[in-house]
């Protein structure tokens, strides 16, 4: 069947839609709430229909009907194998190797894919203090996929993180190693309102590697704090399907708990 495609969406929508491409039907995913969850239960409902879902409040294994409201909701054990503890899925999944893919996000993203959602200013007397790390620095340290979907502004892109709450490559391509990490070289994809930047394991920075339709490579500079080297002729994120966005909006968050600001106008 041929696809329809829609310019009538929204930057989140288009972000979900995309950070689910990055799910195979193999993986396992660990899942937090906001667009990490609409997009791993989009996938599951499209292209990846074999994918294992847990939940870091202990839910492993369930299939979601819908995108839940917070990790408590009772919806999260709907048909899981196992409604466990915190201790079980990252003591006993994370921290053992059995989780392919993470969802991260935080107040900061630096060139090597350092996350900081811990504080702005003197960790001693910050200017802001986070949430912190959550079940973050764990994911971070021990999964091979890691995925962020955030807005793209410049404050959210410093060249480097305040602080450190869960480690990209820390300083380069060997920081992890020598921090004794023993996922020394994850994947990290980063996926925004603007574009698509992904983890170089050599060099150990984000590179450019897809721009969301209608941006241009001087826009995303723009926005970001440092300057991410372009990885191969640039192409750009395809376009969502009309039998994209009726999922998406109809089954993954049919009450727009996440997906609060889509548009029936074009995006511009």
């Amino acid at each position: 069947m041929e696809k329809v495609y829609s310019e009538n969406y929204s930057g989140d929508e288009l972000m979900a839609i995309e950070a689910s491409r990055f799910i195979k039907s193999t993986d396992t995913v660990i899942l937090g709430t906001g667009l990490p969850m609409v997009a791993a239960i989009f996938a599951q409902k499209t292209h990846a229909v074999g994918v294992n879902f847990v939940v870091e409040s202990g839910s492993i294994d369930p299939i979601l009907p819908f995108a839940p409201f917070t990790v408590a909701d009772p919806i999260i054990g709907h048909m899981a194998v196992r409604t466990g503890s915190l201790r079980e899925v990252l003591g006993c999944m994370v921290q053992r190797g059995l989780v392919d893919v993470g969802f991260l996000g935080g107040a900061e993203i630096d060139q090597f894919g350092n996350i900081n959602s811990t504080c702005i200013g003197d960790p001693q007397s910050p200017k802001v203090r986070f949430p912190g790390s959550g079940g973050a620095n764990c994911i971070a340290s021990c999964v091979p996929k890691i995925l962020i979907i955030t807005e793209h502004e410049k404050r959210r892109f410093p060249a480097k993180v305040q602080f450190i709450t869960s480690p990209g490559y820390i300083d380069g391509p060997d920081g992890r190693k020598k921090a004794g990490l023993k996922m020394a070289k994850p994947d990290i994809i980063v996926v925004t309102d603007l574009c698509v930047m992904q983890i170089n394991p050599d060099t150990g920075r984000l590179e450019l590697t897809k721009l969301m339709p209608g941006v241009t490579i001087d826009e995303v500079y723009k926005n970001t704090g440092f300057e991410p080297r372009l990885r191969g002729k640039m192409g750009e994120v395809e376009l969502p399907t009309e039998a994209e966005l009726k999922i998406l909006r109809e089954e993954v968050d049919p009450n727009h708990i996440y997906l609060k600001e889509f548009s029936k106008q074009p995006r511009t």
